[in-house]
C-alpha cells in the first residue's frame, strides 16, 4: 500500500504536463466561436501566464521522475490537438465563423500554440528513435511550415551549440532581431547544403524531392495553393500567418536558451552551455523545455526525466515572463549580460 501511495504521487509530474493542452484547446475553442474568442489563447499565454509564472514559486524537484505510459498518451494527444487546431483555423476562415480583422487574430492566436506546443513536442519527438514518434515529430514541424528545424537541430545545433560554427546560439551582446534575421538564414544555408551532401553521397539529385528541405518547400508551396484554389486565399493567408509566428516564438526560445554561453570548438557539450529554469510555467505547459542544460547533456533523455542542476546558468524569469525583455534589447542586457559575465570568468 505504502508504495502504491508513493507511485502515485511520483506520477503526478507526468500529470502536470497535459497543462500543456490547455492552450491549444482554447484556439480550437476560439477559431470554431469567432469574434473576440479567437483571441483567448493569445492572452491567456502572454498575459495570464505571464504573471502567473512571475508569482508562482519554482520546483527544483529531481526525484519524482516515475516510468509509467502518460508521456506517450500525451505526446499522441498533442500531435492529435495540433491537427485539430489547424484544421479548425481553416474551417473557421473558410466557413467566415472568423473573419475581417479577426482572422489576424485567430491566426496569431494558433501560431502561438504551434509555437508552444507543437514545435514544442516535435523538439522532443525528432529525438526519438522509432520511425513513428519521428514521422509525428516531423508532421508537426510541417504544420509550421518549417523546413530546417529537423535536419538542423540534429545535426548541427547539438554538435556544435555554444560555437561560431552554430548560428542558433544566440552571441554576447546579440539583439533578438539580428539574432533572428541570423539564425533563420544560417539554419536555411546549412541545413540545404546538408542535404546537398546526404544526397550527393547517395548518388541523388541535390535538387530534387531526395532533398529534405526541397521537398519540404514544395510540399508547403502545394498546401497552399490547393487551399487557395478549393478554399480561398484567406484561408491560405492565415495558415501562412501562423506559421509564421510560431517560427518568430521557436526563435525566441532558441535565443534565450544560449544567449552568451560559449564553449570550446574541443570541449564536452555539459550542463553549462545552455540556461535552465524550473518556473512552474515553464517547466509543466512547456513539457520541462527549460530544463534546456540537460536536455543538451543528454540529448536522448525524454522530457519527463530532464534533471535540473545546481551549477547550471539560471535564467531570471521563465520563458513566459522573459518574453516582453527579449524584445526591448536594453531592458534584455540588464537583466542577463551581468549573469552572463560571471559565468563566463
Amino acid at each position: 500500500m505504502e508504495s502504491g501511495i508513493s507511485i502515485s504521487k511520483k506520477s503526478f509530474r507526468n500529470w502536470k504536463y497535459f497543462l500543456n493542452l490547455v492552450p491549444i484547446t482554447l484556439v480550437i475553442y476560439g477559431n470554431l466561436t469567432g469574434g473576440w474568442f479567437t483571441l483567448m489563447n493569445f492572452l491567456f499565454t502572454f498575459a495570464i501566464l505571464g504573471i502567473a509564472e512571475i508569482i508562482l514559486p519554482e520546483d527544483h524537484t529531481n526525484d519524482d521522475i516515475v516510468d509509467d505510459e502518460l508521456p506517450e498518451v500525451l505526446m499522441f494527444l498533442s500531435v492529435l490537438a495540433q491537427f485539430l487546431s489547424i484544421s479548425s483555423l481553416i474551417f473557421g476562415v473558410y466557413t467566415e465563423i472568423i473573419r475581417d480583422n479577426w482572422i489576424l487574430a485567430a491566426a496569431i492566436s494558433t501560431g502561438t500554440s504551434s509555437g508552444t506546443l507543437a514545435i514544442v513536442v516535435a523538439h522532443e519527438l525528432i529525438h526519438r528513435k522509432e520511425k513513428t514518434w519521428n514521422f509525428a515529430g516531423r508532421f508537426l514541424l510541417f504544420s509550421v511550415f518549417n523546413p530546417y528545424f529537423y535536419v538542423h537541430h540534429l545535426r548541427i545545433h547539438h554538435k556544435f551549440v555554444g560555437t561560431d560554427s552554430d548560428p542558433v546560439s544566440a552571441k554576447f551582446g546579440e539583439n533578438y532581431y539580428h539574432y533572428l534575421i541570423r539564425s533563420v538564414s544560417g539554419q536555411l544555408k546549412q541545413s540545404f547544403q546538408l542535404e546537398k551532401k546526404r544526397c550527393l553521397s547517395k548518388g541523388k539529385s541535390a535538387f530534387s524531392i531526395h532533398n529534405y528541405i526541397l521537398s519540404c518547400l514544395i510540399g508547403y508551396v502545394l498546401v497552399l495553393s490547393i487551399l487557395g484554389y478549393f478554399a480561398g486565399w484567406e484561408v491560405s493567408l492565415a495558415l501562412l500567418l501562423q506559421a509564421l509566428f510560431a517560427n518568430i516564438l521557436l526563435e525566441y526560445t532558441n535565443y534565450i536558451e544560449h544567449y552568451g554561453l560559449s564553449r570550446k570548438d574541443n570541449e564536452r557539450v555539459d550542463e553549462r552551455h545552455s540556461w535552465q529554469s524550473d518556473k512552474l510555467i515553464s517547466r509543466f505547459f512547456l513539457i520541462d523545455l527549460s530544463r534546456h542544460s540537460d536536455h543538451h547533456f543528454h540529448a536522448a533523455k525524454p522530457f519527463n526525466k530532464l534533471v535540473s542542476y545546481a551549477n547550471s546558468p539560471v535564467l531570471p524569469g521563465g520563458y513566459a515572463s522573459m518574453l516582453l525583455p527579449a524584445l526591448f534589447p536594453p531592458l534584455w542586457f540588464s537583466l542577463v549580460n551581468k549573469k552572463c559575465k560571471s559565468i563566463q570568468d
